[in-house]
């Protein structure tokens, strides 16, 4: 049941300028991932040429979602963002199942998924964090040490984040920050002082001839046609996971200020400067790492690899501090943004009711902590890792459908006020939902087994909707 406006009158301060949002948007999106998903890309499609393809191919795509949202941010600039959007285009079903896959798995399994990374790189650091360390053994359910870092840590910006918005926004900025100089730093250094001429002829000859390695790394098979077709869906689903959280800004609009200029602002210029980090990045991997290094890359640790050339025997220690910057930092952004859909949600009916109130500090504390919880139980599950597939899937959507509320709301509310209009519209958006479904079919086809989870996810959830809206009407 909606809560009544008495029960509502709090409302959440402004703290966050465009600065604020722009570092959310891009320390939200980089994590772990690029430091490790180029192995699994260059797997799949082989060369130096088709690496970079796929990394650009996810910039634009991203970008185009991020441009077409703007028109929605400024529409509606408040709290819950993506569920918001969904409400106002289609009804209170859809936006549920959004809300509830985002508690279920796409928030909550992503920062389930970054603490660990957080705790691995750790374990470089200090031996004792390693997921080899088991505290607790009872058949085969057990707890190792890397899960209770990624625990404590979670915990510990959930806590940070209880006590008010700019502690948060604090953390975010100064993080994302040390973030992007040390990419960058990295980046420089790479193509500066550890620059490889034969590793890059090699590398860049023929690099547009798509291929798969084999097992033991030494030969690439030239591919084509559907091989080729999946090699590039199975490819993507790293980039794009890497590239995701994107959005995590019109979550938090309700406190940010001038939103209907600064969040579209600083969705273009967020995604922007983490797509061009990543295809320097990856630029600079090809101008280090030989294909096959690149390829098969002791446990996909591709960054650990160039750094080593990089930086000597350090190397791994300075990437793992990277890494584990970077993570923590991802990891605040999402449980900043995160507990303000389940805020609106709670304001719906939609969710537990106390999540709709504000603690002393204008912050969901309510929403925070039941999301903390959540995402340090599936850190336990250990099944974190086979996420990947169907968030992704899961996350592409939804992203379709409030894309395609673009299209909707043209119609049904014409003369409401739009400050800013989606870009390219109607090519940009139109062209953005057909590149998101032809890769949502590829990836249920190519994946089934994983996605498919991710379809049955969202379906389960309609029957809970009717449910809790029976109990509702029962209970008044």
């Amino acid at each position: 049941m909606p809560l009544k406006e008495e029960e509502t009158q709090q409302e959440m301060k402004r703290e966050l300028g465009l600065l604020d949002a722009t570092m959310l948007v891009v320390g939200s999106m980089i994590g772990s991932g690029i430091f490790i998903v180029s192995a699994d890309i260059t797997r799949n499609v082989g060369s130096a040429g088709w690496l970079i393809i796929i990394w650009i191919l996810t910039g634009v795509i991203t970008l185009m979602a991020a441009l077409s949202y703007g028109e929605l941010s400024a529409m509606f600039p408040k709290a819950g963002g993506q569920y918001v959007y969904l409400k106002e285009a289609y009804n209170k079903l859809i936006a549920f199942l959004y809300g509830w896959s985002f508690f279920m798995v796409i928030q909550t399994g992503t920062i389930a998924a970054v603490g660990v990374a957080f705790a691995k790189f750790a374990a470089y650091l200090y031996e004792p964090f390693s997921d080899q360390n088991i505290l607790f053994n009872l058949g085969s359910f057990k707890i190792n040490a890397s899960q209770i870092l990624a625990i404590v840590t979670i915990f510990l910006l959930t806590w940070i984040n209880s006590r008010g918005v700019k502690n948060g926004k604090i953390i975010q900025t100064i993080l994302t920050i040390v973030k992007i100089l040390s990419l960058f730093g990295l980046i420089i250094a790479g193509l500066v002082f550890a620059f490889r001429e034969n590793v890059w002829t090699t590398n860049w000859t023929n690099a547009f001839t798509p291929g798969q390695w084999t097992m033991n790394g030494s030969n690439m098979l030239q591919i084509g046609g559907t091989t080729l077709f999946a090699g590039v869906i199975s490819a993507m689903v790293g980039s794009l996971f890497s590239s995701d959280a994107w959005n995590n800004v019109t979550f938090i609009a309700g406190e940010i200020k001038n939103p209907q200029k600064n969040i579209g602002l600083s969705l273009l210029l967020g995604t922007i400067i983490v797509t061009v980090i990543y295809v320097l990045a990856n630029i600079m991997y090809t101008a280090i790492l030989p294909m096959q290094e690149i390829a098969h890359a002791p446990a996909d640790r591709v960054a650990v690899a160039a750094s080593q050339y990089i930086f000597g025997s350090s190397g791994t220690i300075l990437i793992a501090l990277m890494i584990m910057i970077s993570t923590f930092g991802c990891n605040n952004g999402l449980i900043l943004s995160g507990a303000r859909v389940y805020y609106t949600m709670a304001k719906d009916g939609l969710f537990l009711k106390q999540a709709a109130q504000l603690n002393k500090f204008e912050v969901p504390s309510w929403g925070l902590w039941t999301q903390c919880i959540w995402a340090s139980a599936l850190c336990l599950t250990g099944k974190y890792g086979d996420l990947l597939d169907y968030v992704i899937f899961v996350v592409l959507i939804f992203y379709i459908l409030t894309i395609a509320g673009i299209f909707i709301l043209r119609k049904t509310k014409p003369d409401a006020i739009r400050p800013y209009k989606a870009f390219g519209y109607p090519f940009i958006p139109a062209l953005y939902i057909i590149l998101a479904a032809i890769l949502s079919l590829a990836l249920l086809y190519y994946k089934t087994s994983t996605c498919g989870w991710g379809l049955l996810l969202v379906l389960t959830d309609i029957p809970v909707y009717y449910l809790s809206e029976r109990y509702q009407k029962n209970k008044n």
